[in-house]
C-alpha cells in the first residue's frame, strides 16, 4: 500500500497576485487572486478568484472516564445549522477559539471549566486538521482527556457572550446507537467518538 507521507508541492508552488478584505467581524472574509502549479506539469493554473474565510485556530476536547464508563458532550444552538432539517441545536465536544497567542492546551482547559465545570490535567492530542479547507483557514486541534465527570449534566456557558450550553453525561453503552443515529453532524465530535470507541475496544482486549 502506497502511503502519501509528503505533499506533492509546497508553499513555493502557488503565487498570490492580490488579496482584499471584503468583510471584517468575528470572522474575516478576503477575496484572493492566485495561481497554483498543476500536477505533473511545470505550468500554473489560470488566475483564479477565491473567497477565503479567515478564522482563528480552535481546539476541542472529549472528556471521558473509564472508571465511570461515561463521556461528556455538549449541546448548543449553531448558526451554521439553521437550515438543518432536524435541529440547529448540535451535539458537540467542548471547544473554543484560541485567544491571542494562547496554546491549544490552555484554551481547552479554560473552555472545559466554562462549558462543563470540569478541571482537566492530562491531555492527549489526537489530530490537527482543517474542517473546511475549501473555503476556511481554521485549523482545529482535537484532544481527549480522562477526568472525573459529574453524575449529571447541567447548563453552562458565558451568557454575556450569548452562550447557553447544555452538558450531557452519557454512558459508554450509548455509543453504538449514538454513532448510527444521525444526530452527530460535525467532524470533531465524530472523530473523537470514533477514537473513544476504538480506545474502549483496545481496553477490553488488554
Amino acid at each position: 500500500m502506497n502511503i502519501i507521507k509528503q505533499a506533492s508541492y509546497n508553499n513555493q508552488d502557488f503565487a498570490i497576485e492580490g488579496r482584499e478584505t471584503v468583510f471584517k467581524g468575528f470572522i474575516q472574509v478576503e477575496k484572493v487572486s492566485l495561481r497554483y502549479r498543476l500536477f505533473n506539469q511545470d505550468s500554473y493554473s489560470n488566475t483564479l478568484q477565491r473567497e477565503l474565510i479567515r478564522r482563528k485556530e480552535a481546539a476541542g476536547v472529549l472528556l471521558y472516564s473509564h472508571s465511570q464508563q461515561k463521556f461528556a458532550l455538549i449541546e448548543q444552538f449553531r448558526i451554521g445549522a439553521i437550515e438543518d432539517t432536524e435541529s440547529a441545536w448540535q451535539l458537540e465536544i467542548i471547544a473554543g477559539v484560541l485567544d491571542g497567542d494562547e496554546s491549544p492546551e490552555s484554551c481547552i482547559r479554560r473552555e472545559s471549566l466554562e462549558e462543563s465545570g470540569c478541571q482537566i490535567d492530562q491531555l492527549q492530542h489526537l489530530f490537527s486538521f482543517y474542517p473546511s479547507a475549501g473555503a476556511c483557514s481554521e485549523l482545529f486541534h482535537l484532544y481527549s482527556a480522562a477526568t472525573v465527570l459529574p453524575d449529571q449534566g447541567g447548563i453552562f456557558g458565558m451568557p454575556e457572550e450569548g452562550e447557553n450550553i447544555q452538558l450531557h453525561i452519557l454512558n459508554y453503552s450509548d455509543l453504538p446507537a449514538l454513532m448510527t443515529s444521525g444526530r452527530l453532524k460535525n467532524a470533531p465530535v465524530i472523530m473523537a467518538l470514533q477514537w473513544l470507541q476504538m480506545h474502549i475496544d483496545n481496553m477490553k482486549n488488554v
